[in-house]
């Protein structure tokens, strides 16, 4: 318990510096946030989205299979059932 709070108050520090001290004429945060929207950490999120676009389709599609396998519809989930009880 007393570890989670030491590590609370230490992200909590280092949020607060990031957002009030200057680093320049700056803030820590602002430094990141000018750099995330230059063109090029653009062109990187782009050819980023355009890699994994399909790969996360197919883990959606996957997911929503899995919880419609899980929700037991219809004659499926006599059949799972069924072999439930014929295993034993």
């Amino acid at each position: 318990m007393i570890k989670l709070i030491v590590y609370l108050a230490i992200i909590g520090g280092l949020a607060y510096c990031g957002a009030t001290v200057k680093l320049g004429n700056m803030t820590f945060f602002e430094h990141v946030r000018a750099i995330w929207h230059t063109e090029q950490a653009q062109d990187l999120k782009r050819g980023v989205e355009d890699k994994a676009g399909p790969t996360v389709d197919k883990l959606e599609k996957g997911a929503k299979a899995g919880y419609h396998a899980m929700q037991g519809s219809g004659s499926n989930s006599v059949l799972l059932d069924a072999g439930v009880d014929a295993a034993r």
